[in-house]
């Protein structure tokens, strides 16, 4: 590592909390977690599942209250993104698609069956943006819990140029996060039940995140 990775390392994590926090308080927010809380009420594992390009305001929405399990690559945007998540209340377990990601998925498995609640972003961390990857509904075959659909919009806000549109609100922004209803996946789901849950899922999704965007334009 480098002497500028940890210097990056050392002071961006600290600058994006306080600047996602300072950002955060000036918007005016709408909440649909009537499909979660059923969940909360009986603090039951959960895998909530969010596109890679809405996640930023994610962790402070709800990182005090529900310490979730979220996975982290193991480059250096990955620890960004793991010393960041930290500084709300997240947990993060090491691992990716492409490195280390069936010992990831062993492990949030893991942390499921002990109850706890996990989070991933089914079309990272490279993408195709809003395709879902199979391992979401991998992870809920083996651990029997079901996938909540999470979604976040803002308006007005900056989309980045990168793969995923990366979201950024703009100060005193409108902004709405919604939960779908979750999706279950039995256990003996073969090959073409688990694709075709997987393509609900990105249904699902999909028509979530447009449902934020037509919240955001309403209010």
């Amino acid at each position: 590592m480098t002497a500028s990775d940890r210097l990056l390392l050392s002071l961006a994590p600290p600058f994006g909390s306080w600047a996602v926090r300072l950002l955060a308080g000036t918007l005016r927010l709408t909440r649909e977690e009537e499909h979660a809380r059923p969940f909360w009420e009986r603090r039951a594992p959960v895998i909530y599942a969010i596109w890679h390009g809405r996640i930023l305001l994610i962790p402070w929405l709800y990182g005090r209250a529900h310490p979730v399990n979220v996975m982290a690559s193991r480059s250096r945007d990955g620890e960004l993104v793991a010393r960041f998540v930290r500084r709300f209340g997240f947990k993060t377990v090491r691992g990716s698609t492409t490195r280390g990601g069936s010992d990831a998925l062993r492990r949030l498995a893991r942390l499921l069956r002990w109850g706890q609640e996990v989070a991933v972003v089914p079309d990272g961390p490279l993408g195709p943006r809003g395709v879902v990857q199979p391992g979401a509904i991998a992870l809920a075959r083996i651990t029997g819990a079901p996938i909540l659909p999470v979604a976040f919009s803002a308006y007005p806000a900056w989309r980045l140029r990168s793969w995923d549109e990366f979201l950024i609100p703009k100060p005193f922004a409108r902004a709405a996060v919604c939960f779908g209803p979750p999706l279950w996946v039995p256990a003996g789901a073969d090959r073409s039940q688990q694709e075709a849950l997987r393509k609900e899922l990105e249904v699902q999704l999909s028509q979530l995140t447009w449902r934020a965007d037509a919240l955001i334009r309403e209010t």
